[in-house]
């Protein structure tokens, strides 16, 4: 077991731990057994992260005494949907879950967002714990409390905040993650550095690809968690500052909502997002262009692409990733809103972006 790391998200009596590092599951043990009064965890998995993980995280609660009643949903963003939460809900009722007892979320961000919003909804509101078992969920999608499920309309467009009881985010079960899913979710630790962390971008990129294993990478995500959390404590249900934390998601979703099914991580859509979110900042004059170039050569150091050429689908249309854009959720009286940067580290936010002067430049980037 390696030193736990330990980051606090600091909101009044909703407050909790977040534990980073190897071992921190076992770390939690205390912590953990006084969630489930009943003597029995609630855990929601799927089919993939159960054949991976189920037995030893069972193993690892049986020792504190405590029984796994597993609830096992399919792979995959179509578990994400209103099919899905009904499915869950009515399980946890037939399992008649009392408010007293916290449910598990094993998984990566779509069973911690699944999880998440069954727990907000049944009984009126049920605790949750996250145990992630992806680098991109540990930094992004376990912390902050955002649950949801994805409709016709697009990702997230139904859902509620729910924050967690407690958060794990052991290194040791990212041990079966592939490469790819592993530097995808790079891309949510660098962006906070980006956001507002250039201290923390030096290191990275001093780093380089060395940062996605071990010690090194247990600080790095400790690093990313405590900025996020700093951010979510100040404006939980992002009315204002914590929309910084989707630099590089209004250009990233437009790319995932108009590439094939599965073709292109979330992740990747990000760190190309991200590129372009200082391409353009720079391009406005609002950014320094060697800023912006350190950006894309980290992100190619790391095996992440950096610009809309490098992603698995290379067939796109800046005319429909520009509507995609308009309908982003963070949009306000019909005007598009984009995370820009002044330098590294110094991310703000244009209320009401030029949508001619943004086609134009998507125009540009895709020839």
């Amino acid at each position: 077991m390696s030193e736990i790391l330990r980051v606090n998200v600091g909101l009044g009596e909703r407050a909790y731990d977040v534990l980073v590092g190897s071992g921190a599951l076992a770390a939690a043990g205390s912590e953990l057994s006084e969630r489930f009064p009943r003597g029995r965890a609630i855990l929601v998995t799927d089919r993939h992260v159960a054949g991976l993980h189920l037995e030893r995280v069972s193993d690892q609660l049986a020792g504190l005494g405590l029984r796994v009643d597993p609830i096992i949903v399919e792979p995959g963003e179509t578990s994400k949907s209103w099919a899905g939460l009904e499915s869950v809900v009515d399980a946890l009722l037939d399992r008649n879950v009392e408010r007293s007892e916290a449910i598990i979320a094993l998984g990566g961000g779509v069973i911690g967002d699944l999880t998440g919003f069954a727990a907000a909804v049944t009984k009126r509101g049920v605790d949750f714990i996250q145990i992630p078992t992806t680098l991109l969920a540990q930094v992004d999608s376990s912390v902050g409390g955002k649950t949801g499920i994805n409709t016709r309309h697009g990702k997230n467009f139904a859902g509620a905040f729910h924050q967690p009881r407690l958060v794990i985010a052991d290194r040791d079960l990212l041990a079966t993650l592939p490469d790819r899913e592993r530097r995808a979710g790079y891309a949510e630790i660098v962006k906070a550095a980006l956001i507002g962390d250039a201290p923390l971008f030096d290191r990275l990129e001093a780093a380089g690809k060395d940062v996605l294993d071990g010690a090194a990478l247990d600080a790095a995500v400790a690093a990313a968690i405590a900025f996020k959390a700093r951010i979510v404590a100040e404006d939980e249900r992002e009315g204002g500052v914590r929309a910084l934390l989707n630099l590089g998601h209004t250009f990233g979703h437009a790319f995932e909502a108009d590439a094939p099914k599965d073709m292109i991580r979330h992740g990747e859509a990000v760190a190309v997002g991200t590129v372009l979110a200082f391409a353009y900042s720079a391009h406005r004059g609002d950014c320094p262009a060697v800023d912006a170039n350190r950006v894309s050569a980290h992100l190619r150091a790391v095996g992440l692409p950096a610009s809309p050429a490098e992603l698995a689908h290379t067939d796109w249309d800046a005319a429909s990733l520009v509507a995609r854009m308009r309908d982003d959720k963070k949009n306000r009286d019909g005007r598009i809103t984009l995370i820009l940067a002044r330098a590294i580290g110094d991310a703000w936010i244009d209320p009401a972006a030029d949508e001619a002067d943004l086609l134009a430049f998507m125009e540009t980037q895709l020839s």
